[in-house]
């Protein structure tokens, strides 16, 4: 099993076909006050399984905080059982994945991770930077501007 895509992004579809659509992707919130809540995000994946892979899995998603704790206890981590079963005749498949989260609340700046896990090993960590600023860059302007 290959994880061939994994962003966060502001938005992401599967539109069929295998054909998976990611607009904005980052690795950072800026924001002139703290706690941080980012009103709409997403996590895309594009996952490539052989024949090998095919039986059951268990996928889960987790943001963590640098201490490792998740910023959401109630909602996270997410548990996922993932049934795989590629045809005999076929190489591979890929599948993608879109996770919207929605009011994601960063409490202080640091370093945060968005874990996935399959079949309890680790297999993505994306680092999530959360970093107060004085004059947030308004959306569209540049830092010149």
């Amino acid at each position: 099993m290959d994880i061939q895509i994994a962003t966060l992004c502001d938005f992401a579809a599967d539109y069929g076909n295998g054909k998976l659509v990611i607009n904005g992707t980052f690795d950072a919130l800026r924001a002139a006050q703290l706690p941080v809540v980012h009103p709409h995000c997403s996590l895309a994946m594009r996952i490539c399984v052989l024949p090998e892979d095919s039986g059951e899995h268990k996928m889960t998603i987790n943001i963590i905080d640098e201490d490792g704790k998740s910023v959401d206890p109630a909602k996270m981590p997410i548990r996922a059982d993932m049934p795989i079963k590629v045809p005999d005749e076929v190489p591979f498949l890929t599948r993608n994945l879109v996770l919207n989260f929605q009011g994601l609340k960063f409490p202080d700046e640091g370093i945060y991770h968005v874990d996935v896990t399959i079949d309890g090993e680790l297999v993505i960590r994306l680092p999530l930077r959360v970093v107060k600023v004085e004059n947030p860059v308004p959306p569209g302007q540049s830092a010149e501007a």
